[in-house]
């Protein structure tokens, strides 16, 4: 009973929570021992498909069984995901994944730090100087561009140590690379030092994602190849082309300049701080972790930030000294270097932290709120609307107006009545406009705004404390006329809203307010405004057809408004009283007015 109870909770609380982007997931059972780590383009699609499938292995099976709790972690692209949980199995070594028994590391481009850089491909990251660039999560891709720079730029192969004393020495001569046109004789003092590093600063602009000059020489070599009838060329050059198309040059998680570094980061709402955890070792996140704070008085974002970084540092028993922080504060510690990221890789890996506080807060949010009463979340929504719109109370009884009309003819209003943000369909009226000629939806809603309020008044009963117009400013100015001309405007508010932006009309303002469009305060005037669309345009479809029939037979002479009605009470529709037969028509309204009925519809025969 206790894995049925963890497993519906964990579908129905937990996979609506866990956002559609690319990141990893990791299971871990009752006892808190990890199960399991996986990476994911679309977060919750892969996690659910764990819920939702059948599996064939017996494995899975018995993996899902034991899943009691989920974390996961979101990162920026699918590559960032795939060296996120490449680094955590290698860590955390779950049961249920695959052995990585060989260990063996991504690959990055070095730019060697010497005279005249060599560039090469590399799996060891040494602290030599050089630079690192990658890793790359593909062998084939990284060989592509390391062979299309040696297309691009005379690079040297050679691993001499070419300092000035040795090349002006002539200890150097040049190669087969040099006599085929792939290196400039550099060795040999036949390439300035200044003209190679400039090649490298280009090279350096490619690795670090520019890499549209080299798609371009590569779509240049492919054509110039297939005109030349060099198919198997082109078709190498193809291959390399739609690699670099796909190529991503630079990870969020990883830059190898970023040693040892724990980077924090908040999010937060009234009740509880949400603090975001990433450990960097040789620029890869090895751990991440999402704690909850639960605020008790007015704690600072400062205040709870440095209760959490001492906490996580505490539990992952981090000396590191250097923390990437959202904002300047003092920290016990003096000799912990504290860095305010900006730009760059830094500052992504900072952002990073943020959206995973931020998802964490959501999830919270989302399972607090289905666990709340209706009242209490429709006490919520109230008390939003009543701050989104600067009301002065609660608008518990709110009523919206809308007209419809077809052509000028049949125009009738409506207005719906919502207590405590539900529908009161008890309160719900149907006005018929009366002084109106044609299709004026100004008059109109000035003539049902007057007739509603002034029963209220004239009866003495409660006003609702906020009104809701279907329409923008002139249908708002017009429903404000009416209640002056009652004297009851300042009695409660009201507002417009207009169709095509959402946008919120006040009395005396021509600038509209608007809500935000994931508001639930929003949510409750579009349900408002809706409600009245349907409740008129019903009432006004069945005027209509009532109206066209009741016409056709009112035509025939001797045939009245109650005649009409009692036919078309008993046939049902206007093509059963044109089919009926004289005995029929007589049972209903008398042989007299039968006979005339027959007569009309008949008359040829």
């Amino acid at each position: 009973m206790m894995a049925v109870s963890i497993f519906e909770q964990l579908k129905t609380e937990v996979l609506p929570t866990i956002p559609h982007n690319p990141g990893i997931y990791k299971y871990y059972d009752k006892d808190d021992t990890i199960l399991y780590v996986g990476k994911a383009k679309d977060l919750r699609k892969r996690v659910a498909s764990y819920f939702t499938k059948k599996h064939d292995t017996g494995k899975t099976r018995i993996l899902v069984s034991k899943i009691a709790r989920i974390e996961f972690s979101v990162v920026e692209t699918e590559q960032d995901a795939l060296l996120l949980e490449n680094v955590l199995i290698k860590e955390l070594q779950p049961r249920y994944n695959l052995l990585l028994k060989d260990d063996k590391s991504y690959p990055y481009i070095c730019i060697k730090k010497e005279r005249f850089p060599r560039v090469f491909i590399t799996r060891n990251v040494y602290k030599d100087g050089s630079e690192y660039l990658g890793p790359y999560t593909s062998g084939y891709q990284v060989r592509t561009i390391i062979e299309l720079l040696r297309e691009l730029f005379t690079l040297r192969t050679c691993n001499f140590n070419l300092s000035d004393y040795n090349i002006k020495a002539g200890k150097f001569k040049v190669c087969l690379e040099y006599h085929i046109g792939n290196c400039k004789g550099p060795c040999a003092g036949l390439q300035t030092e200044s003209d190679y590093n400039e090649m490298i600063v280009q090279i350096r602009k490619i690795l670090k994602g520019n890499i549209a000059s080299v798609i371009k020489y590569v779509k240049k070599e492919m054509d110039k190849a297939a005109e030349n009838f060099e198919f198997e060329v082109a078709h190498d050059l193809k291959l390399k082309l739609k690699s670099l198309e796909n190529y991503q040059s630079k990870s969020t998680v990883v830059n190898p300049k970023i040693n040892n570094v724990d980077v924090f980061n908040i999010d937060e709402n009234e009740k509880r701080a949400f603090i975001s955890y990433l450990k960097v070792v040789n620029g890869t996140i090895i751990q991440t972790k999402v704690i909850e704070l639960v605020k008790k008085l007015e704690e600072t974002t400062e205040e709870l930030l440095q209760f959490g970084i001492l906490e996580l540092r505490r539990q992952f028993e981090s000396n590191s000294e250097e923390l990437f922080l959202p904002v300047e504060m003092e920290f016990p510690d003096e000799k912990l270097k504290i860095t305010i990221p900006q730009i760059g890789d830094k500052k992504k890996l900072l952002d990073l932290a943020r959206k995973n506080a931020f998802y964490y807060k959501k999830q919270y949010e989302i399972k607090t709120q289905d666990r709340k009463r209706p009242s209490e979340r429709r006490f919520e929504i109230l008390n939003q609307l009543k701050k989104d719109l600067r009301l002065t109370e609660l608008p518990q009884h709110i009523e919206c107006f809308d007209n419809s009309n077809f052509q000028g003819a049949y125009p009738v209003a409506s207005m719906v009545c919502f207590k405590d943000a539900k529908p009161s369909k008890k309160d719900y009226r149907h006005y018929k406009i009366k002084t109106v000629v044609g299709p004026d939806d100004f008059a109109s809603m000035e003539e049902v705004v007057y007739r509603r309020y002034k029963r209220l008044r004239d009866e003495e009963k409660p006003f609702p404390q906020l009104i809701v117009i279907d329409g923008g400013k002139g249908q708002l100015s017009s429903a404000v006329k009416s209640l002056k001309e009652l004297g009851v405007y300042n009695k409660m508010a009201i507002i417009g809203i207009a169709k095509k932006l959402e946008e919120i009309y006040v009395p005396n303002d021509s600038i509209p307010l608007y809500i935000d469009k994931r508001s639930e305060s929003l949510k409750l005037i579009q349900q408002l405004r809706n409600e009245a669309h349907r409740f008129a345009i019903t009432y006004h479809r069945n005027l209509r057809e009532k109206g066209t029939l009741k016409s056709e037979l009112e035509d025939i002479k001797g045939i009245g408004a109650k005649t009409a009605d009692k036919l078309l009470t008993h046939f049902k529709s206007m093509e059963k009283i044109k089919t009926a037969s004289e005995e029929e028509l007589k049972e209903v309204v008398g042989l007299s007015q039968a006979k005339k009925i027959m007569g009309y519809f008949f008359k040829d025969e």
